[in-house]
């Protein structure tokens, strides 16, 4: 974390998998990133399963963003995803609520898929109330969940761009909406594996360890497509004590 920031990082998310599999050491580094790094935002994806009260009271103070990972405003939808056996929905609006009272900035994460993308979700997102809604066009990657034998196999889950453009047109309206079709979504993204090794999505194989071979060297071996991180909204205001202040566009180090 210490080489990142040195090499001009200011923002981290982390994301799994679960990253509540291992809680302590997840609020271990969480506060390392915010109390000792001071890195102008620490946030983390969860689909909110084992987010405790526990956990936010020690650890929430340095959390700038939550986001939830919520697919559908419609248990039997959510389940016929994989999202949850049927209370999925109910964890979503439970922890909407102690994001508001630990003052955490709650995100919602919502992959648009073949069973998702003709629902309305306005009333649900006014309800709610996130501070930011990301929508991603469901993306396949051959070689992690594109045939029967990987993993996951995501082609049932495929749209076209009409029918993402369908959902978008629905819901644009909304303040908190971002929009992530599939043309800005797959090499956009700087992501470091358990390794510590940038992945090279769907064009190669990842760059040596940063504790290996330093940050700057393993940069120069990922592909990295900034124009489509700021075209999908990459930069905005993510530290939860300036959100209040305005959205001014910020400039990165790298």
């Amino acid at each position: 974390m210490a080489l990142l920031k040195t090499a001009g990082m200011k923002k981290i998310n982390f994301a799994g998998g679960e990253p509540f599999m291992n809680p302590e050491f997840l609020g271990q580094l969480v506060k390392y990133c915010k109390e000792t790094l001071s890195l102008e935002s620490v946030s983390l994806v969860t689909n909110g399963s084992k987010v405790t009260d526990k956990w936010l009271s020690k650890y929430g103070e340095y959390l700038d963003i939550m986001a939830v990972s919520c697919d559908s405003f419609e248990e039997a939808t959510n389940t016929r995803i994989g999202r949850g056996t049927g209370s999925h929905l109910k964890k979503v609006v439970d922890l909407s609520q102690k994001c508001k009272e630990h003052g955490i900035l709650l995100k919602i994460n919502t992959v648009v898929n073949r069973y998702n993308f003709e629902e309305d979700m306005n009333a649900a997102i006014e309800k709610i109330q996130p501070f930011r809604w990301k929508c991603f066009q469901v993306l396949v990657v051959p070689e992690e969940n594109g045939s029967e034998h990987t993993l996951r196999d995501a082609r049932r889950f495929i749209i076209n761009d009409d029918e993402w453009c369908l959902f978008c047109d629905k819901h644009k309206h909304q303040k908190s909406f971002v929009p992530e079709g599939n043309d800005v979504m797959a090499s956009s993204y700087l992501l470091l594996d358990e390794y510590l090794r940038f992945l090279n999505k769907g064009v190669g194989e990842p760059t040596k360890s940063i504790l290996e071979v330093g940050v700057v060297a393993a940069l120069n071996d990922v592909y990295w497509d900034e124009d489509g991180f700021e075209k999908r909204g990459g930069i905005y205001e993510w530290s939860k004590s300036n959100c209040s202040e305005g959205s001014a566009k910020k400039d990165l180090d790298w």
